[in-house]
């Protein structure tokens, strides 16, 4: 395909068919910003409440810098990569401390904040200042990769790099004000159509009749991509300890895993049964353990599996090792994990 074509076969399409979505609504930087962070790993319809929420308490810069980060991690709860909100926030400072609060309007300074690579600044670059910077991620791999029926493989950053820089040299000969139209003409396009999972839409694309891909029928062979490697499997015991009215949780670690987040309880491996899992659990310090409920739940991180052994016990004391909240502040206050919450019974 004749890469130049692209401007003026997408941006009509991306006219008429383009999903409306609140970040979609104005070009301010750090709408734009927040919205592309959230969209990593996470799927627009989950991100939608969480962007209305989260701009309704934290509306500008200033009041993300500014945001308690028990708070922060409450607004972000569910949403996974929590390093993701603890970036944002880095960020916020960074454009107060070198930018006097207003948001960057060049590539390479936008690329320096905290948490933001090389496809968010160019989103926040073009959509947001109309600059020449294309947005490269996996739905704009898929879609470049299948036209021009390239078969290098997209995990290696100089094959990344040498579709930016084609794709840079299209956006440099677009037309002024059109270059963040023409960013989110071709993430729609990859969302929508050029599908990532099941067989793509081609009958609803604009670029159909110069597909590379199509034309030969492999549509399925692109992109190319390195072996996943097989997620580690992690066994646990993950206890609901209820005394008084109140539930037990801890902070995790400052590093590593959902680091700094709360937590419930928990011991490595499984229990031998009911009896196994009060006996350990007692060593806490509980006092005596009447049994609830056990069940299995299972989550799955990138690269890691978590098996775990849901344990339900009524207990006596309250020791400090734990700290020890209401339902009320559970669900207000207190940022628990997908991981963990799932293993919370109905109470």
């Amino acid at each position: 395909m004749n890469l130049n074509k692209l401007p003026a076969r997408l941006l009509p399409w991306f006219a008429v068919n383009r999903r409306d979505l609140p970040w979609r609504h104005d070009r301010e930087p750090y709408h734009v910003w927040l919205s592309e962070i959230m969209l990593q790993q996470t799927r627009v319809e989950a991100v939608k409440p969480y962007y209305a929420r989260f701009l309704a308490e934290l509306p500008d810069i200033a009041a993300l810098r500014d945001c308690p980060q028990d708070r922060l991690m409450k607004l972000w709860e569910g949403l996974g990569y929590y390093s993701r909100a603890r970036n944002l926030q880095k960020a916020a400072q960074q454009v107060t401390e070198l930018y006097s609060g207003e948001f960057p309007r060049t590539y390479a300074e936008i690329r320096s904040l905290a948490g933001i690579g090389d496809y968010t600044a160019g989103a926040v670059s073009s959509i947001c200042f109309d600059l020449p910077e294309p947005a490269v991620d996996g739905n704009v791999l898929r879609v470049f990769t299948r036209i021009t029926a390239d078969a290098r493989c997209t995990d290696e950053p100089a094959v990344k790099r040498e579709i930016r820089e084609t794709l840079r040299e299209i956006y440099r000969k677009t037309e002024n004000g059109q270059r963040g139209m023409l960013t989110q003409a071709l993430m729609e396009l990859g969302a929508t159509v050029c599908i990532p999972n099941g067989a793509p839409h081609c009958e609803c694309c604009p670029l159909h009749d110069e597909c590379a891909a199509r034309q030969s029928g492999t549509q399925s062979e692109y992109p190319v991509r390195k072996e996943k490697k097989a997620r580690r499997i992690e066994e646990y015991t993950v206890y609901t300890l209820e005394c008084g009215g109140k539930i037990a949780v801890r902070k995790r670690p400052a590093n590593g895993l959902l680091a700094g987040l709360w937590e419930l309880p928990h011991l490595d491996g499984h229990p031998a049964g009911m009896q196994d899992a009060v006996t350990r659990a007692e060593s806490w310090g509980i006092g005596a353990a009447e049994p609830v409920s056990m069940r299995r739940k299972t989550h799955i991180f990138t690269h890691i599996e978590w098996r775990m052994q849901c344990v339900h016990l009524r207990c006596t004391k309250q020791p400090d090792c734990f700290t020890w909240v209401t339902e009320e502040q559970l669900a207000a206050d207190t940022a628990l994990p997908t991981a963990f919450r799932i293993c919370l019974p109905d109470l």
